[in-house]
């Protein structure tokens, strides 16, 4: 059911306490609550320590990736038009990875010019201060511009290629424990981006720390539950943009406008009901290992595979139970890679951790230091999927 709250549709939670204390005794006792969490414990030290509001900060984080995710819309759909095109040539999503950024780099300035502007990106313009990316820089340029023009929102003169190319470098902060650092990843799930499948334009907010905000811009996600097993629409709305900040719930609404629903994460408490994400990726997660955890929870159905923080996305409206992510050895995980699908997915009642149950910790620079992999679902179904987790780790040889 919806209801209505200062113009704000809401979902009406399917059961009580949906989003009660956090139930996860297998927790270690050293982990840090770094990406808030909604129980009430944590809650109340934030209320207590600061009756801040983000939501100046998260207006701008909406325009800044609704914005960039036009732009990246404008070059896929040139892409999969295209009647020339290789598979391995990656200058579009170049194109598109440096145009968001710089998108989102230059609206957060314009629309919060008081504060110090601090941004942990992946991209820097070594590679397009080269002779040889002449051209790619001056397409990035122009994509630019033109959505800035397309939007109308800034009375700007035309930007130019030195101009984007600083803008591009002020995703160099390493971030930190200390101050406000927003946290971009231009465009997460290249791959699908290129496949004309899921991507994500992926935007964070830093203070002291603390994710306090994260929005996320789905442009291919469908409005509608992906939960049967298909990324695709069975409908026309397509385009999702969530966003959340700490205490005041997630929501998802069209990327083309339409009045923010109020999302939950699944309330499913039987393992054998629940349904999962992993990365479409073989190479992004080792899948074998999720296959022998989904099998010791006793998992029924096939999982969903889908690239980028969509699946975040998803899973705060309760698509599915569980998402789970585990890198191949040596692979160093990137704040961007998961500080706005954390934010996201906790306000929606959901629990986020590595595989030894430690919340994720986004104060220590560009990485997390992980034990293992990720793993996502609700306050309820977490004990069970650690133990599973646990399990299917010692199995293959490691140890938590």
């Amino acid at each position: 059911m919806l209801s209505s709250l200062n113009g704000i549709l809401m979902v009406k939670p399917k059961i009580k306490n949906a989003r009660t204390k956090l139930l996860v005794p297998q927790l270690s006792s050293k982990a840090k609550t770094f990406c808030y969490s909604s129980s009430s414990v944590v809650m109340a030290a934030v209320q207590a320590n600061s009756s801040m509001s983000y939501a100046k900060e998260l207006a701008a984080a909406k325009k800044a990736a609704s914005l960039a995710a036009r732009l990246c819309q404008k070059v896929q759909k040139a892409l999969l038009h295209s009647d020339v095109h290789s598979k391995s040539d990656k200058s579009p999503v170049t194109v598109a990875d440096y145009g968001s950024q710089v998108l989102v780099s230059y609206v957060l300035q314009k629309e919060i010019p008081s504060e110090p502007f601090s941004l942990v990106a992946e991209e820097d313009s070594g590679d397009l201060r080269e002779d040889a990316a002449k051209e790619t820089l001056e397409r990035i340029t122009k994509l630019v511009n033109d959505t800035l023009a397309s939007d109308g929102s800034y009375a700007v003169s035309t930007l130019s290629s030195e101009d984007v190319l600083r803008a591009i470098d002020s995703g160099k902060s390493e971030g930190g424990s200390q101050g406000r650092h927003w946290v971009l990843d231009p465009i997460d799930g290249t791959k699908g981006f290129l496949r004309g499948d899921q991507y994500a334009i992926a935007l964070a907010l830093l203070d002291e720390g603390r994710v306090v905000l994260g929005v996320l811009a789905c442009p291919n996600l469908p409005l509608s539950s992906i939960g049967g097993g298909s990324q695709h629409a069975l409908n026309n709305e397509v385009g999702c943009l969530f966003f959340a900040s700490v205490g005041s719930g997630a929501y998802v609404q069209l990327l083309d406008g339409s009045s923010p629903v109020k999302v939950q994460v699944s309330a499913i408490e039987n393992t054998e009901e629940a349904s999962f994400f992993e990365s479409y990726e073989a190479a992004h997660s080792m899948h074998d290992l999720s296959g022998s955890i989904a099998n010791k929870l006793g998992i029924r159905v096939p999982p969903v595979r889908i690239d980028s923080q969509a699946k975040y996305g998803a899973l705060s409206r309760g698509d599915g139970a569980i998402y789970l992510r585990f890198p191949r050895k040596g692979y160093r995980e990137k704040i961007w890679d998961h500080a706005a699908g954390c934010m996201v997915v906790t306000e929606a009642g959901g629990v986020v951790t590595d595989a030894a149950g430690n919340q994720l910790d986004f104060s220590r620079g560009r990485y997390l230091d992980l034990d293992t992999g990720i793993i996502v679902t609700n306050q309820k179904l977490m004990p069970l999927l650690l133990k599973a987790v646990r399990e299917s780790l010692e199995e293959k040889g490691s140890s938590l």
